[in-house]
């Protein structure tokens, strides 16, 4: 544990939020460094952690930081993430590398509920998850997010699974791992950009207060697994999915073309379809955060209203 606490930095609002058994809502950094651009992703970022405070609930974006995780950031620390360069994208395979090599990385879904986890926070808030990539069947390119889910009991709510992945597949992975899948006031699981995926979830919530009950049960028989909370984007702010999908298909063509793989695949294709919707992506992804932000803020409050 010693050796734990040399390479953890709590943020003191965290700390004495934990302390008290208050309200935490776990937040990823890899959205900020790797997955918006400057400026829009230090706005977004500030407005995730105000939204969050303004539920009642403490705000911990993780990153790591010159080799040192860190739950919870200050303005400085977001800034140098959002506007730094030289910001390694850490999963949870990344992380012991990331700190021996006195790294600044940005935390993606994996390392985010691995080390939240660690800090004692049941509920994280993403934008969309990793899952299994389209033509997984030839590349075995699937995400370490699928791996983290399957292993740690936390409630990680999220807009489905990002919409450049092969969405039935990374269901079935789902599955496979005893990952519990749960839609919120809907029987659909969403596509990222698009409210519909035309696949279904496997159960359905109505409220937080029943996510944080189901939670307490989860944890209560023992289950290792996480509880993936989708929540689809709002119909303001969804784009049709015939409409995203002829971006997608345009992205992923190049990406093939350009031989991009590994860790740069997603951040490429997330730029491109920005520049192909003329930024209307970017808008819709900034709004789906932010509604799992609140949404988790949501979840938390309720969850803590049950703790002893």
């Amino acid at each position: 544990m010693n050796s734990l606490k040399n390479h953890l930095s709590i943020n003191p609002e965290v700390e004495n939020a934990l302390s008290k058994k208050q309200p935490v809502l776990a937040l990823e950094s890899t959205i900020i460094a790797h997955g918006m651009p400057y400026p829009e992703n230090i706005e977004f970022a500030q407005q995730a952690e105000t939204l969050v405070r303004k539920h009642g609930v403490t705000p911990a974006t993780i990153a790591i930081i010159n080799g040192k995780i860190h739950i919870g950031l200050d303005s400085e620390q977001l800034e140098k993430l959002a506007n730094g360069g030289n910001v390694e994208k850490v999963a949870v395979r990344d992380i012991a590398f990331a700190i021996a090599q006195k790294l600044t990385g940005a935390t993606t879904v994996s390392a985010t509920i691995h080390l939240a986890h660690l800090a004692g926070i049941d509920v994280f808030a993403t934008g969309g998850i990793g899952g299994v990539h389209r033509n997984a069947e030839t590349t075995f390119d699937i995400s370490q997010d699928l791996i983290e889910l399957s292993r740690t009991a936390m409630i990680v709510v999220s807009a489905g699974v990002k919409a450049i992945l092969d969405i039935p597949k990374t269901l079935e992975s789902l599955e496979a791992n005893a990952v519990s899948v749960v839609g919120y006031q809907t029987n659909e699981f969403p596509a990222f950009y698009s409210r519909a995926s035309g696949y279904k979830t496997v159960h359905r919530c109505n409220s937080p207060a029943e996510i944080a009950e189901l939670f307490k049960t989860h944890k209560a028989l023992g289950l290792q697994s996480a509880v993936l909370i989708t929540n689809p984007v709002p119909k303001s702010n969804e784009i049709p999915k015939n409409v995203i999908d002829k971006y997608i298909d345009v992205a992923l063509a190049e990406c093939s073309e350009k031989r991009i793989v590994g860790k740069t695949v997603t951040p490429f294709l997330l730029k491109k379809i920005v520049e192909l919707s003329n930024g209307e992506s970017l808008k819709t992804n900034i709004a789906l955060a932010l509604n799992n932000a609140k949404l988790g803020a949501q979840i938390t409050i309720k969850l803590s209203e049950m703790e002893p």
